[in-house]
């Protein structure tokens, strides 16, 4: 959550120094191969930002993060409030230091509930929430097969920060801000799928018909597999047409979407066998006439070479200082009016602590006192 969210903000522009402890962030050494910190998740989620690696453990430790607190417009975490207490980091601490900063603290669930000291990564949220449930079948849950929680509540961490953010340039005063992961992932899931159970009492059942479909699915084509998403009246009626079933526009069970919802399986069936019948290539084409939305079955390798993204710019090649050339997407949103520099490489642990350190006011013997003490973690060199 806290990386993913600060990596947004890096990349509009905004200067992020990541505290890490002495070992470092765990997410260095998913699929880290050379045994240095460097694997590519970590290489994705930290663009942008500065390392100081501090022992907060340590009074000296913890009296550099506050001198740094003194300098921040925003201090995000992702800890634990008991353990956020203990490493001096609650929003009193840091409110006291600096009263003007912006402290986001995201969290697994909410302070006010029975959960607020539970551990909690982004499987256990989906099942907490209900996604697991829904993403699976009756019987069998499962999981979305990215981190979703994670970085949905990341997102809604940006948003609220920038609200802060614009709310303090009205005000002048910082704030406090709780962003719970099962709270965040519960108003995620519900949006579409409370069904019935929107109304008090329920009247009805809770899911989406739509998107509980078991023949909701890429489909089988003569030569591959597509992604057809037949949608509104119009689009259903062309579809009707296109293969050779005009009349079925008029029945009344797949008139309005109220009909067509109630009798999905039907609908998405007709999909299903129908384009069994033809190539990929000849539906894609025939579709895009229709204004159908539809779409090949990419693979993570297929972005890096797919017509548009190519065109659109999205993957820019980096020389990374320790890991050699790297291919990264960019920030996808554009800016009219401003454009911020593209995001320096993923840090090394530890790698700006003196530099960061100097700026606060640090003088050569009292870094190398920190150092010493191991308060401060230098970057191996």
């Amino acid at each position: 959550m806290g990386p993913y969210c600060t990596l947004l903000l890096a990349q509009m522009g905004a200067e992020v120094i990541k505290v890490e402890p002495p070992t470092g962030d765990v997410v260095r050494y998913i699929g880290d191969d050379r045994g240095v910190g460097m694997g590519p998740v970590f290489l994705n989620a930290n663009r942008g930002k500065r390392s100081v690696a501090l022992d907060l453990k340590t009074p000296a430790g913890r009296g550099v993060l506050q001198r740094l607190v003194t300098t921040a417009d925003v201090f995000v975490h992702n800890v634990r409030p008991e353990a956020a207490r203990r490493l001096g980091i609650g929003y009193a601490e840091v409110a006291a230091v600096n009263a003007a900063t912006v402290y986001c603290a995201l969290r697994g669930y909410g302070r006010e509930g029975p959960y607020r000291d539970r551990a909690a990564y982004d499987d256990v949220i989906q099942a907490s929430c209900g996604l697991a449930a829904v993403q699976g079948a009756a019987d069998e849950p499962a999981y979305v097969r990215t981190p979703v929680a994670d970085k949905a509540v990341g997102l809604l961490a940006l948003s609220a920060i920038n609200a802060a953010l614009f709310a303090r340039e009205r005000t002048g005063r910082g704030q406090e801000i709780e962003v719970p992961m099962l709270e965040s992932m519960v108003t995620f899931t519900l949006l579409d799928q409370q069904g019935g159970y929107v109304f008090d009492p329920p009247r009805g059942a809770a899911g989406y018909a739509r998107t509980a479909s078991p023949f909701r699915k890429p489909y089988r084509t003569a030569d591959g597999y597509l992604s057809v998403m037949v949608y509104t009246d119009t689009q259903w009626r062309t579809f009707f047409a296109l293969v050779g079933r005009p009349d079925m526009a008029a029945d009344p069970r797949y008139r309005t979407i109220t009909e067509r919802t109630q009798h999905i399986d039907e609908l998405y069936q007709l999909v299903e066998k129908e384009l069994l019948a033809r190539p990929s290539a000849e539906w894609l084409a025939a579709l895009s006439r229709a204004e159908i939305p539809a779409a090949p079955i990419h693979s993570v390798p297929d972005l890096f070479t797919d017509d548009h993204l190519v065109a659109a710019g999205l993957f820019e090649r980096v020389e990374h200082p320790s890991e050699g050339p790297l291919r990264l997407a960019r920030f996808p949103v554009s800016f009219g009016g401003s454009h911020p520099d593209r995001p320096r490489p993923a840090p090394r642990l530890g790698e700006h602590g003196a530099e960061v350190l100097a700026e606060l006011g640090y003088g050569p013997e009292d870094i190398d006192g920190l150092v010493a003490a191991g308060a401060v973690i230098e970057e191996e060199t």
